[in-house]
């Protein structure tokens, strides 16, 4: 790698500060600061910048954001606050025969996952045969029983995954946690790839760069493939809880690149088990409905009654078959935090094959002999609960203080069924252009990533060549939520 200016005239490596860990596997650089496979381009350009092309290609890409109103709203103390989603230019790469197993992997996830969302609503073959446990699905959260008996077209209760990985500090991918209810993030994956094309096209094209810019496409196809047998060119619309939704922005985004109708729950109506969109002409029968309203929310006659942002009746719809939804109803049951625990048990047990992608070691904190053990040696895993997302709610045993230890031991006590534990995976670091006021410039750091790549399940599944990364901005964090601090990185998936 060559060295760079500072603005001083002084010759000054901008990555002098980047030091490998070896406790931490590093996506771009070996211990000797050689790069890995494929990396080799994306290193000599970026290594090689100046700093004070480090701040303006910075500059560049946080302009272009704000010109595409790439946004994510803000919960809790800046409620409704829109903020530009936060973006660092260096990709992050990932090799064709390394992909090739990931996809592989993730493809089988899904259709396993399927599966036991299809079998815990229907026979509930592998609740009678003793491979999950009854009462902890029956226990769930997240399990509806409005679903039994639902057959969806195809028997696709999943149509969109985003499967959450990380890479441990032996260089594996490790499934992290599976989101199968409304997923989101796909909005940035596309819009962080048009920023690159712009700031680094020939980069790019060198690079021979997988596209991600099907997706909306791909997308429509699966929702018109599980649309009610016989309807050849089916309706379809996106459901949204509105503009204060943290995720409104890909809303808008999806259903224009899609060309499909954006609605709320107050557009829409239900008539003799029949789903109608409200227009200018009248009604408007739907056979599609993508929703990204959560299970309580969707139909007040059914779940909360107090809800404003579904449609009564919907569920009696789905139930004749006269309208499919994706994702189905009740598919939480497949992301919670305990059930995650018996993922590998459920692919041998559909597919008859044995995993391709490893989860991490999971304690469930509702046994009473691993509750014990984890709660005397409470400060080394990481404790979760088993039905929130986000980030929310997790304490990172070894970061956390006695006062934190010490509440978080008596939510396990009151309610143990409610939480899992993990060992501490030192998730892999990339590096990130970091601006710091006490230096002279930006300088490329280690920050903490991880990586969530999106299946879609329609008459065949299609897997996103790419995905979202994201990345931990703050120094020694693991947080890489955007609500909470975190940023995004463009994802390279090279050509074979």
């Amino acid at each position: 790698m060559a060295a760079a200016v500072s603005e001083t005239g002084k010759a000054v490596p901008v990555w002098a500060a980047y030091k490998p860990d070896d406790s931490v596997f590093d996506e771009m650089l070996d211990l000797s600061l050689r790069p890995r496979s494929g990396c080799e381009p994306v290193t000599d350009a970026f290594f090689s910048m100046p700093s004070a092309h480090f701040a303006d290609i910075c500059a560049r890409a946080d302009a272009m954001f704000r010109r595409m109103g790439v946004t994510f709203n803000v919960y809790g103390a800046a409620a409704g606050a829109e903020r530009i989603f936060p973006f660092d230019p260096v990709p992050r790469v990932i090799d064709a025969d390394t992909w090739a197993t990931l996809e592989a992997g993730l493809i089988q996830r899904v259709r396993a996952l399927n599966a036991f969302v299809a079998d815990v609503y229907g026979e509930g073959c592998i609740l009678s045969d003793g491979v999950v446990p009854r009462d902890l699905v029956l226990g769930c959260p997240q399990f509806r029983r409005a679903a039994v008996g639902i057959t969806p077209p195809l028997g696709n209760f999943v149509t969109v995954a985003g499967i959450d990985l990380v890479r441990g500090a032996d260089g594996r991918f490790f499934v992290l946690e599976d989101n199968v209810r409304t997923p989101s993030g796909v909005s940035y994956v596309i819009e962080n790839r048009v920023v690159m094309t712009r700031l680094v096209p020939a980069l790019m094209r060198s690079c021979r760069v997988r596209s991600v810019e099907r997706y909306p496409a791909d997308l429509l196809q699966c929702l018109k493939e599980i649309s009610p047998a016989g309807r050849s060119n089916p309706t379809i619309a996106l459901l949204t809880p509105g503009p204060y939704n943290s995720a409104f922005f890909e809303h808008v985004f999806l259903s224009q690149q899609m060309g499909i109708e954006l609605v709320e729950g107050q557009d829409l109506v239900c008539v003799d088990r029949k789903l109608y969109m409200k227009d200018v002409h009248g009604l408007r029968q739907i056979d599609v409905l993508y929703r990204r309203i959560d299970d309580d929310f969707l139909d007040p006659l059914v779940f909360r009654p107090d809800s404003l942002l579904g449609v009564a009746g919907l569920t009696a719809v789905v139930r004749a078959g006269n309208a499919a939804i994706a994702n189905g109803i009740g598919t939480g049951v497949a992301d919670d935090k305990a059930v995650y625990a018996y993922t590998p048990a459920m692919i041998r047990y559909y597919l008859a094959e044995n995993p391709i992608l490893p989860i991490v070691e999971t304690y469930l904190l509702r046994d009473p002999e691993v509750r014990e053990h984890v709660l005397k040696h409470l400060d080394r895993y990481v404790v979760k609960p088993t039905g929130a997302s986000g980030g929310y709610g997790v304490v990172i045993g070894p970061k956390a203080g006695e006062d934190e230890l010490a509440a978080t031991r008596e939510r396990i006590l009151r309610d143990p069924s409610g939480f899992i534990a993990q060992p501490v995976i030192a998730l892999s670091v990339h590096p990130t252009i970091i601006h710091n006021a006490s230096n002279s410039g930006p300088q490329l750091m280690p920050r903490h990533i991880d990586f969530r790549p999106f299946v879609l399940l329609g008459a065949r599944p299609r897997v996103l060549a790419g995905g979202l990364t994201r990345v931990a901005l703050r120094e020694g964090s693991l947080i890489v939520n955007s609500s909470q601090g975190g940023g995004s990185k463009d994802t390279w998936v090279l050509e074979a």
